[in-house]
């Protein structure tokens, strides 16, 4: 008796996969390995498919170039499954590097080179690479050092955020240095940050802040004008009370 087919929903490849399987293979032989990976020798096609299905397993093609071409015995269906969970966990780790670029000119002023600093500074903290560039005019070619100074000087300056991953490198009227962001890099900005959502948390908590303009409220043990004490009136002598 011929064992039963697999449903074809089962173990038919999706439009995207150019995996022969089952009876997809049209070759006449091909050589055959069991799901344990052991060697079965050369079957006939026809032959490979009617082990495949004794096992309720599919024939997968896995090495179309050989001669003849080997086929495996496997669940087709769990093997593309796992497949697809290896790649979706190599994509979730998978992180993704930007490069930043800010341009600098050799004869900067005060100003405009902390403003672009800050520019650097930012890009790091948010664990991107940062490409240096000086930017050489005329003359200026001919101190280059001028230059690597003012690089080295910025990786000096953000020593604590940014490494040197490449040294700074004359490349025709520019220069290039490539920074990387080091473990410190945005630690201070998540930091902030968190302590931030605490404040705005304790505010929440009080309920509100009291303007500054606004009376404080009554106190309740300070009787009206011209009043006195509760206390003081129980505690004077009956002999007194009639005097002014």
């Amino acid at each position: 008796m011929r064992p039963r087919r697999r449903p074809v929903e089962h173990v038919r490849p999706s439009n995207r996969d150019s995996t022969r399987i089952n009876d997809a293979i049209r070759v006449p032989r091909v050589r055959l390995i069991d799901s344990d990976g052991g060697q079965l020798g050369i079957k006939t096609t026809d032959e490979a498919r009617e082990y495949a299905y004794g096992k309720n397993l599919d024939l997968v093609e896995v090495a179309a170039q050989a001669d003849p071409p080997v086929a495996k015995v496997m669940d087709y269906g769990k093997y593309k499954y796992e497949q697809e969970q290896k790649a979706k966990q190599a994509r979730k780790h998978q992180s993704q590097i930007q490069v930043k670029e800010i341009k600098f000119r050799p004869k900067i002023g005060v100003h405009d080179y902390n403003t672009k600093k800050g520019h650097v500074e930012r890009f790091l903290n948010q664990r991107a690479k940062v490409k240096v560039t000086i930017m050489f005019r005329g003359r200026e070619t001919t101190h280059p050092e001028r230059g690597r100074d003012l690089l080295l000087r910025l990786a000096e300056e953000l020593k604590e955020i940014a490494q040197i991953e490449s040294q700074p490198l004359l490349d025709g009227r520019n220069m290039v240095m490539l920074l990387g962001p080091t473990k410190n890099a945005g630690v201070k900005r998540d930091a902030e940050d968190e302590e931030t959502e605490l404040g705005e948390e304790a505010v929440q908590g009080d309920g509100r802040r009291q303007d500054p303009e606004e009376p404080a409220p009554p106190d309740d043990a300070a009787g009206a004008p011209g009043e006195e004490p509760a206390g003081e009136a129980e505690a004077r002598p009956a002999g007194h009370a009639g005097r002014a």
